[in-house]
């Protein structure tokens, strides 16, 4: 590994220039360019482009008849579809003659769909009701080859009619389709989608609960948020009392079990204890050193949000660029369900749009595509947090940081190190998809497959799994050392691997007490949050009317805590990097002395000796 430490950083830095634009231009070229045509929706270079180009979003969005019309502008005949290529330009909107038709295992409305002017707005009863509204407001509801004078005397018009009585509707929204104002029919429809076991007044109570208290969750998730920004400065502080109670109890567990082994008859299974105690004690009195780094981490992390306070809006840019991704995700899968060639449906004889040939494959693609975008976001959130992290530990005099090291760290991500965080993500999503793809499998299977079928099964999905952390673990540390040394991915990932190799104990040590210690702060907020919502729920009486308001809220304080802490935990697991290559390359004498805070460095010259003090009061 090249010593970046020989030189000062700002020079380090500036070597990113031809590595950077190599690395992006070698990795992820054709995906950077695919992102930038699918911001900007160009036909050739994105699947939302395709659909716009072919008519999908038009049908999504203004709605088509069952002949292959879209609703709203003048078609083109379609070869062999009768009642096709008429002009809609009037005709704005679909209505379903039986929207309460629904196919239940295919989610969607099984009945004819028109093109009309107008939606009915009053309940028609009877055929004359029907003609009558044809004549006044020229909106003609039954299929295009009735006229509507002559509705009440045509025998086609039990089947080329709507259902009667016909209820009142309205048009959606922005989708132009007629919809009932009495949505009762589609009970079976939500029954089908949504099981609910237990009395239906439950529900309703449960609800009404939400409506009611609708207020005070936001209350509550916005006293969760603000718990969650102040534990990442103050657990800094708490940390400490944590860790050396935690350690002092195991130590006096093990001296207490090893107490009475000498006082008892001694069995098999009491001496597998007293060794297993034994091992523990020796392992706390090892690792001492190891558990005095992470808490001298965990004080300067809290150093470093104090430094640095736009980290606290980490979790908000990043849950906000997921969000409007999968938004525009979302839009353009539906864009891909109404897009591709008209094909007659031989069951119902309706007409459907399906992507034939190879573009049927368009839908997996636009799968991989979200796993990977999905993997690349939180991979721009941990390249940013190491690259200002890096930049706060090997600046010396903290006072000359730059105004907004977020920022910088943003700016270089984007004009460096966009190929090291697609690469990265990339290779996760190698290894979710088949994770994903195996458990889909195993949930169809549920049931059929033998008992070794099942083992294999959940043995490949358990496999995946941890391969998918340790390469998650992996390319954080890849990252770090980009930031460091701004070298490609497979460099830092290679340098970042002979670093935690070396400092494996290290390693092991500060996870499991990190793990342990956030855990408790997440528990920590949820308690305080589900504690207050007990104070302020409980003036309804009736408890199913606030549990389910209350279960709310505490699934989103310990999401809102798990999304903070993540940030808290990326910069202890970049400060450590750090601090690993700081000792490798400088031993703090003159001309090599250490970037790190005082808090590492007196835990680098000296020991702790709280356990030795533990063991000499007993």
């Amino acid at each position: 590994m090249v010593n970046p430490f020989s030189l000062p950083l700002g020079h380090c830095l500036s070597e990113r220039t031809c590595r950077g634009h190599a690395c992006r231009a070698s990795l992820s070229a054709p995906c950077v360019r695919a992102c930038v045509r699918a911001c900007k929706m160009r036909p050739a270079g994105s699947i939302c482009g395709f659909s716009i180009v072919t008519g999908g979003a038009a049908r999504l969005v203004f709605g088509y008849d069952s002949y292959g019309n879209t609703c709203g502008q003048r078609n083109e005949p379609i070869e062999g579809i009768r009642l096709s290529g008429l002009d809609h330009t009037d005709r704005k909107f679909v209505f379903f003659l039986d929207p309460c038709n629904i196919d239940i295992v295919q989610r969607k409305i099984r009945s004819l769909a028109l093109c009309v002017s107008l939606c009915p707005s009053e309940e028609l009863a009877t055929y004359q009701d029907l003609k009558r509204f044809a004549m006044l407001n020229g909106s003609e509801l039954c299929s295009y080859e009735l006229a509507g004078h002559k509705y009440p005397g045509l025998p086609e018009r039990f089947s080329k009619c709507p259902k009667l009585p016909v209820p009142p509707s309205k048009p959606l929204p922005v989708f132009n389709r007629c919809t009932p104002l009495d949505i009762s029919c589609y009970a079976k429809f939500a029954e089908a989608v949504v099981t609910f076991v237990g009395d239906n007044s439950v529900l309703h109570r449960l609800v009404a609960g939400v409506a009611a208290s609708k207020e005070i969750i936001i209350g509550l998730c916005v006293l969760a948020l603000g718990l969650s920004m102040i534990l990442m400065v103050i657990i800094r502080y708490i940390s400490a009392v944590l860790v050396w109670i935690l350690t002092s109890l195991v130590v006096l567990g093990s001296l207490g079990e090893l107490t009475s082994c000498f006082s008892i008859s001694l069995i098999t299974l009491t001496w597998t204890v007293c060794v297993f105690q034994m091992i523990l004690l020796l392992l706390m009195l090892f690792m001492r050193k190891r558990v005095a780094l992470t808490v001298a981490l965990f004080a300067v992390a809290g150093k470093v949000f104090v430094q640095l306070p736009l980290l606290s809006l980490q979790p908000f840019v990043t849950f906000t660029a997921l969000l409007l991704f999968w938004s525009y995700w979302a839009l353009t899968l539906l864009f891909l369900g109404t897009s591709g060639n008209p094909v007659q449906n031989e069951e119902t004889g309706l007409t459907e749009f399906r992507l034939t040939g190879p573009l049927q494959y368009l839908t997996w693609y636009h799968a991989v595509g979200l796993v990977w975008i999905t993997e690349f976001i939180l991979a721009c959130q941990q390249m940013t947090v190491a690259g200002a992290v890096v930049t706060y530990y090997f600046t010396r005099d903290k006072n000359r940081l730059p105004v907004t090291p977020i920022l910088s760290s943003v700016l270089r991500l984007v004009r460096y190190h966009l190929g090291t965080v697609a690469k990265g993500a990339f290779i996760i999503t190698l290894v979710k998809i088949p994770r994903l793809i195996l458990m889909y499998l195993h949930n169809q299977l549920k049931g059929k497959e033998n008992a070794c079928a099942r083992c294999l099964l959940k043995t490949c999905i358990c496999c995946l799994w941890c391969l998918e952390k340790c390469l998650n673990y992996l390319n954080q540390n890849a990252y770090a050392a980009t930031a460091i040394n701004s070298t490609s991915f497979c460099t830092s990932a290679r340098d970042a691997f002979v670093i935690l190799v070396e400092n494996a104990l290290r390693i092991a040590t500060i996870n499991a007490i990190g793990d342990f210690v956030l855990f408790l702060g997440k528990i920590l907020i949820v308690t305080a949050t589900a504690f207050a919502g007990v104070l302020l729920l409980n003036s309804q009486r009736d408890y199913a009317e606030w549990l389910l308001p209350l279960a709310i809220v505490c699934l989103f304080s310990f999401l809102a805590a798990h999304c903070f802490l993540s940030v808290f935990e990326i910069v202890v697991d970049v400060l450590f990097l750090c601090f690993a290559v700081d000792t490798k390359y400088n031993d703090g004498s003159p001309g090599n002395e250490f970037f790190m805070d005082k808090a590492l460095m007196v835990r680098h010259k000296h020991i702790y000796h709280i356990i030795y003090i533990i063991l000499y009061i007993i």
